[in-house]
């Protein structure tokens, strides 16, 4: 069976705040989660994604940039050239040109946002605070391009290694609305927030989303999701259900439409 990947992100990963990986596979409609791997640096990840085994992974973190923003700013409106020419900048000079673009724009409509942000309910691609998602952008696609990953409706590259944009937030709220279930702050990481992820691990064990799969956990893969309070675990977990759902949808499109922006991108499942 082709290893199934969810990856929850970070643009600086360390020993406290790792990026985490969700391991598995898919049985019909079953997905058994085989581990938790823990990443402390961007090189581990790189390495990561050199391996040559065959993998679908559904990766939180944007895959493009809004076509408004792009043309606003002249950047190249291809997507490789433009996340070559994204990647060349610093942060600094992103966010000095984005708070620019925020600073211009009307009270209300201050980003801009691909097509399907509202739909999914994720945060712009030009978000650089909480959480900063232009910089986990700029961290992670030079990354994907770097180990030569197919990017399905984006970049082609090795069919056996398949990344897909994910996001988390977009099951969580399918599955017990908008209840919060994490915080890197431990002072927020309160009794509700703890019940909050135990309903949530419930209802993927159940199958109780449209994707119509169910999580496979044993009990000390349950206690680990619901003891991480940071939620990062969990987030993980959820890309990987996106990621067998894609899987079962199968090429070329791993359940994309066909009329995806090819600048934008798209996350899965939306």
């Amino acid at each position: 069976m082709t290893l199934l990947v969810g990856c929850d992100f970070s643009s600086a990963p360390t020993r406290r705040k790792p990026i985490v990986l969700a391991l598995g596979a898919a049985d019909g409609p079953r997905v058994q989660l085989t581990r938790l791997e823990k990443l402390e640096s961007l090189a581990a990840f790189s390495d990561w994604l050199r391996l040559r085994e065959a993998w679908i992974g559904g990766f939180d973190f944007p895959f493009g940039l809004p076509r408004e923003l792009v043309e606003h700013l002249g950047w190249p409106t291809g997507w490789l050239a433009c996340m070559r020419h994204y990647a060349g900048l610093t942060r600094a000079q992103i966010r000095d040109t984005f708070a620019a673009w925020c600073a211009a724009r009307p009270a209300g409509a201050k980003f801009a946002h691909r097509r399907f942000d509202r739909l999914a309910g994720s945060s712009p691609s030009m978000k650089w605070v909480n959480p900063p998602v232009a910089f986990m952008m700029h961290a992670g696609v030079p990354l994907l391009l770097e180990a030569g990953v197919d990017l399905p409706g984006l970049h082609a590259g090795d069919p056996r290694r398949v990344a897909l944009e994910a996001y988390p937030g977009l099951l969580a709220r399918e599955l017990i609305g908008r209840r919060s279930y994490k915080s890197d702050d431990r002072a927020k990481q309160t009794p509700e927030r703890l019940i909050a992820r135990k309903d949530l691990v419930t209802a993927l064990e159940q199958g109780r989303t449209r994707l119509a799969l169910r999580l496979k956990l044993t009990h000390a893969q349950r206690d680990a999701l619901v003891d991480d309070a940071s939620g990062d675990s969990l987030d993980a977990v959820l890309c990987l259900v996106q990621a067998a759902w894609a899987a079962q949808q199968g090429a070329p499109r791993w359940g994309l439409p066909a009329d995806l922006d090819p600048l934008e991108g798209w996350i899965v499942s939306a």
